[in-house]
């Protein structure tokens, strides 16, 4: 694969991620965003795009509209460079969590989000743990949904846990949980089943739990943490049925509000996140927190897209 033959964009959301993909590839990554200043998005791309292929790596993480438009207006500006193919990759997927109507009167934001992406000329779209793989159904382009499995397994492993049993931080993450069972081979599953009130944000009540988590590790997943209220609410509900040690595995670390107080009062000894948020130093220097770059994974899935390999073979664990 020649540097040539594809170009590699970044917009403020992540810029330390994007150089990480480039340094993997040895590409360098252009960074074309500047503001006006009345704070309007500029955006002046450098290199010559013309039937080359185009990757704009961007989180659509806090300040989530900003970066949401800054993707849209390099997707634009790349088209209209005469770009061959735009593929925007998107670790961190905003708006994913409003996927259907859960009450009268809600817009399908995430479907709202994939229809900007597309029309503003998106060919591919690249993601990681997205909440809900339906939300691929939004747009006709190809979507790829890879998984941070791939990226925290092989550290999650060299914990050498014994008498492991994996759980879930409520009903919906039960798939997730024997996803990673099976990965480690463990036979053990744990679920803690919560109660959420729809009309309210980020609320929910620990109830009770299926599983049997006495004496054992636990290991808790989750695709993302935002408020860490279910997550915490959970660990601590397990640590009182009586665990050893609990630790949690989510690819996206938010972290908004009160999270960070919440994770350092509770029952976890252990939290293990990737990069696809750029974390401020509260989480970077948290001694309960490990983070682990996704940076090999989404560079070898633009290898494979570059090359026309198949990009599920190994990649999506």
């Amino acid at each position: 694969m020649s540097q040539s033959d594809f170009v590699l964009l970044t917009g403020r959301s992540n810029p330390t991620l994007a150089h990480a993909i480039g340094k993997i590839l040895k590409t360098e990554v252009s960074e074309p965003i500047s503001l006006f200043s009345d704070g309007e998005i500029r955006v002046r791309i450098a290199p010559n795009l013309r039937r080359r292929m185009v990757y704009i790596i961007q989180s659509t993480s806090m300040p989530v509209n900003d970066h949401l438009m800054e993707l849209l207006f390099m997707i634009d500006a790349a088209k209209r460079a005469s770009a061959a193919e735009v593929t925007v990759v998107v670790p961190y997927y905003g708006y994913a969590r409003q996927d259907r109507k859960e009450m009268s009167r809600v817009p399908i934001s995430a479907s709202v989000v994939a229809a900007l992406l597309s029309n503003a000329g998106a060919d591919r779209i690249v993601t990681l743990d997205i909440h809900s793989e339906q939300q691929e159904g939004f747009t006709q382009k190809p979507w790829d949904n890879l998984y941070g499995s791939y990226s925290v397994l092989p550290l999650i492993k060299k914990r050498n846990l014994t008498d492991l049993v994996v759980a879930a931080p409520d009903k919906g993450g039960m798939l997730k949980a024997a996803a990673y069972a099976k990965l480690l081979g463990v036979s053990k599953i744990a679920v803690v089943y919560k109660k959420r009130d729809v009309l309210l944000n980020n609320v929910s009540n620990t109830l009770a739990m299926i599983g049997d988590v006495k004496e054992k590790d636990v290991l808790i997943v989750d695709d993302m943490i935002d408020t860490a209220g279910t997550i915490v609410n959970a660990a601590n509900y397990l640590k009182k049925k009586g665990a050893r040690s609990i630790r949690v595995t989510a690819t996206h670390g938010v972290f908004s509000g009160e999270a960070m107080k919440k994770v350092e009062d509770s029952a976890i000894e252990e939290m293990i996140i990737t990069d696809t948020i750029a974390h401020r130093d509260e989480v970077k220097n948290n001694p309960k927190i490990t983070i682990v770059s996704v940076a090999p994974l989404l560079a070898e899935a633009i290898r494979r897209i570059t090359t026309g390999e198949s990009v599920s073979r190994d990649l999506i664990l």
